[in-house]
């Protein structure tokens, strides 16, 4: 007889394919900040993403993109695109461990905008993972005491805009499929970090990739599908306020690949700062996954 698996169980896994595909994408951003403008490469990156997505569409059925919802895709997508500038900007300034930690506040503004946009209710240990999480951020950030770098705010303006888009993100997907929410994103997307390029005047000249730029050109576009579309999977199974803070192993991991790669220092007020946000988060998993059992 086959075993029924628990919605939270293949909520996990759907986001453990996608955390690895979030390190991989946060490593080539980085590879690639050095040489090129952020907007160039949001532009390639939405290029690749356009014939990936167009190619699985065309062999599993144009029908799956038919929508009522073109404005809750564009919506999605403008939060989207101001979530992924802000965080590939401060991949190139800031160190990746210090990237993830603030982006790791995204639970806290989308358990804020799902109680308010999608009707979630703010229980208890919902609100304790409310004050765990702005605690941690105070502890990251530390404002005052004149070690806080302006990227550091930009990766935060971008974890709001994440916020935003998850909660987009968890009103299409009972309504759109994955690939359908994926191709507008990248079809959406393009034109947004195109038009930068051609009007902005202060934006650095356009630059063809060479060598082994192109493998992480075709890495972040490729990770970039991989990491939303398992996400995607993920809020079908789960609530908002239970699938984003399983994204918290990944700060461990890129600590180390950032030590280890870029030698990078394991800053002790990043990792508290985010310990105390994942310590508010588990207290919240714990309490979603007796809700579910009950």
């Amino acid at each position: 007889m086959a075993v029924r698996q628990h919605p939270v169980a293949g909520a996990a896994l759907w986001m453990a394919a996608a955390l690895v595909s979030f390190i991989l994408m946060a490593v080539s951003g980085r590879e690639l900040a050095a040489s090129f403008s952020t907007f160039q490469i949001l532009l390639i990156r939405s290029v690749i993403g356009v014939l990936l997505i167009g190619g699985l569409v065309w062999l599993t059925g144009w029908q799956q993109l038919r929508t009522h919802r073109v404005k809750a895709h564009l919506g999605r997508n403008i939060a989207h695109f101001a979530g992924q500038y802000g965080w590939f900007y401060g991949l190139g300034l800031i160190s990746l461990a210090e990237v993830i930690a603030l982006e790791f506040t995204t639970p806290v503004w989308t358990a804020l905008l799902a109680a308010l946009v999608l009707g979630e209710r703010l229980t208890a240990p919902r609100w304790l993972a409310l004050l765990f999480g702005i605690g941690g951020l105070l502890l990251i950030l530390r404002p005052g005491a004149g070690v806080m770098h302006p990227a550091a705010l930009a990766v935060l303006a971008g974890a709001m805009g994440y916020a935003a888009a998850y909660i987009f993100t968890k009103s299409l997907s009972g309504t759109d499929t994955p690939l359908c929410i994926l191709f507008y994103m990248t079809l959406m997307q393009l034109p947004m970090s195109l038009i930068p390029l051609s009007l902005l005047p202060d934006q650095p000249q356009w630059l063809m990739p060479q060598g082994e730029l192109w493998v992480w050109m075709v890495l972040v576009g490729v990770t970039a599908m991989s990491a939303h579309y398992c996400m995607t999977k993920a809020f079908q199974l789960a609530d908002a306020g239970v699938v984003v803070p399983l994204d918290f192993l990944r700060l461990p991991l890129i600590a180390v690949v950032g030590f280890v790669f870029y030698g990078e220092a394991l800053d002790v007020w990043v990792l508290l700062g985010a310990l105390l946000m994942f310590g508010g988060n588990l207290i919240n998993l714990r309490a979603e996954w007796r809700r579910q059992r009950a």
